[in-house]
């Protein structure tokens, strides 16, 4: 079995941020998936389908972004799946709008979501896809910009990143993180 978690926010008011671009992934993985529709549980929302036979959990989180480990953390023990079956993607202010990145793992970096997770799982030896939000303007606060809408053109660019990512995390679940970065990570211009 795999887990997939997309960080974000829940409610209303928060649906459109930077923040939940997790969210936006999920929601786009689960109808990619033809998944089941989302349940509520204890403390996330979870829709489940499977890949070639595995089970694949798709999880959003309701505990706002920097409680995300109180869910993740208790699924992880409940499942007691090892930490390289859960993928983590998440929006990440060190990526211009609209780039992404696979990781195998990695610190916190700044990112209270990740940082959350790291705490309640006990380690930061989980995969990573990192989805580019840009960092704030002059004068633009951090939460500030992550609690913003993106621009029409900035949504263009995540929603074409999305896209792009629904192979990835495809492959990061039949082929491992590896491949996947091979195979999904921009190649580095030398």
């Amino acid at each position: 079995m795999k887990i997939v978690v997309g960080l974000g926010n829940p409610g209303r008011e928060y649906q459109p941020t930077r923040h939940n671009v997790g969210f936006f992934l999920l929601d786009a993985l689960a109808k990619d998936l033809d998944a089941a529709d989302w349940r509520e549980s204890q403390r996330e929302l979870i829709s489940e389908t499977r890949i070639d036979g595995e089970k694949i959990l798709l999880v959003k989180p309701q505990t706002f972004m920097n409680l995300s480990g109180e869910s993740v953390g208790n699924l992880v023990n409940f499942y007691k799946i090892p930490l390289e079956d859960l993928i983590v993607a998440h929006d990440d202010m060190d990526l211009p709008v609209g780039k992404i990145r696979i990781r195998p793992k990695g610190s916190g970096g700044g990112h209270h979501g990740i940082e959350s997770i790291i705490q309640h799982v006990g380690s930061s030896e989980f995969p990573r896809v990192r989805i580019g939000v840009g960092r704030p303007h002059e004068n633009f606060s951090v939460i500030s910009h992550v609690l913003a809408p993106f621009s029409s053109e900035e949504r263009n660019l995540i929603d074409t990143a999305i896209e792009d990512l629904l192979p990835a995390v495809r492959c990061i679940i039949t082929d491992g993180i590896d491949i996947a970065m091979n195979r999904f990570n921009p190649r580095r211009k030398k």
